[in-house]
């Protein structure tokens, strides 16, 4: 098996790169392997994006995002995401399942209906052959974007359901801090909830905006690889995606980035 036969480029590591160019360009780095986002595909258009993936001999690894619970019209846009993700052929949706509504206060309330919802759409995904991905993300994005901030809490949320419905993601950027993380990795893998595995890394001092935090692999604090060998511990074999929001980073040529990512994947991650 090559080092990069788990590697999976998510195109958010290239933000400006255009989705045609930067399908060609992960083709052409011999890799078979894609991560996508909503936003451009549905730019493109959900149809044209999986001829051009399959024409290109890549597979898609996860579709980016479902989710954001708070907002009003959860249930139909979660349904459309389930579907997008079906026609794209990919097996995995991630939910960022969103902060508080506007005034709320009651995290716990929030969190409940994140259950809920996730609850109502697991026909659906289940009809579609997608799995839901919860991710936790780190504690300070919860007041807006993600009140689920571990990966056991994640796991709590999944429980009541079909574990071929319902997963997590292990994501190193946001869960490195968390004492808690190693037992909750292996809590995940015996009740086969490891939907998805993303690696990047924690960059010091934070930029301003910090949604834009990561870091290539490397360039950070996170163990990397020790969390790789966690998941694989665990029985996780499935794709290892680099996901990586930086200003710095996007300024750069997409098949710049591409190929630093890989060089530094194969040294921190592999």
């Amino acid at each position: 098996m090559s080092d990069l036969d788990r590697f999976s480029f998510n195109q958010a590591t290239a933000q400006h790169w255009a989705l045609p160019d930067a399908v060609a360009g992960c083709a052409a780095a011999g890799l078979d392997k894609i991560g996508l986002w909503r936003e451009p595909v549905q730019a493109y258009g959900v149809a044209a994006t999986a001829q051009l993936v399959r024409d290109a001999g890549l597979a898609v690894t996860s579709l980016c995002r479902g989710g954001f619970f708070q907002q009003d019209d959860w249930y139909d846009d979660n349904r459309r995401a389930i579907d997008e993700a079906a026609t794209l052929g990919t097996p995995v949706l991630v939910l960022v399942c969103g902060g508080l509504r506007p005034a709320e206060r009651d995290i716990d309330a929030a969190r409940q209906h994140v259950g809920d919802a996730i609850g109502a759409l697991v026909p659906h995904a289940l009809d579609a052959g997608v799995r839901l991905a919860i991710e936790p993300l780190h504690p300070m994005f919860a007041s807006d974007r993600c009140v689920v901030s571990t990966l056991g809490q994640a796991l709590d949320l999944a429980d009541p359901y079909p574990a071929e419905a319902v997963g997590v993601v292990v994501d190193t950027y946001h869960l490195w801090w968390d004492d808690q993380v190693w037992r909750q990795i292996t809590r995940a893998g015996a009740e086969r909830r490891i939907a998805c595995f993303q690696a990047a890394d924690w960059i010091t001092p934070l930029p301003e905006g910090v949604l834009l935090g990561r870091g290539l692999p490397g360039t950070g604090c996170v163990q990397l690889r020790r969390f790789r060998e966690a998941v694989d511990e665990a029985g996780y074999t499935g794709p290892v995606e680099v996901e990586v929001f930086n200003a710095e980073v996007w300024a750069r040529p997409g098949a710049e980035i591409l190929a630093e990512t890989i060089e530094r994947y194969l040294e921190h991650v592999a």
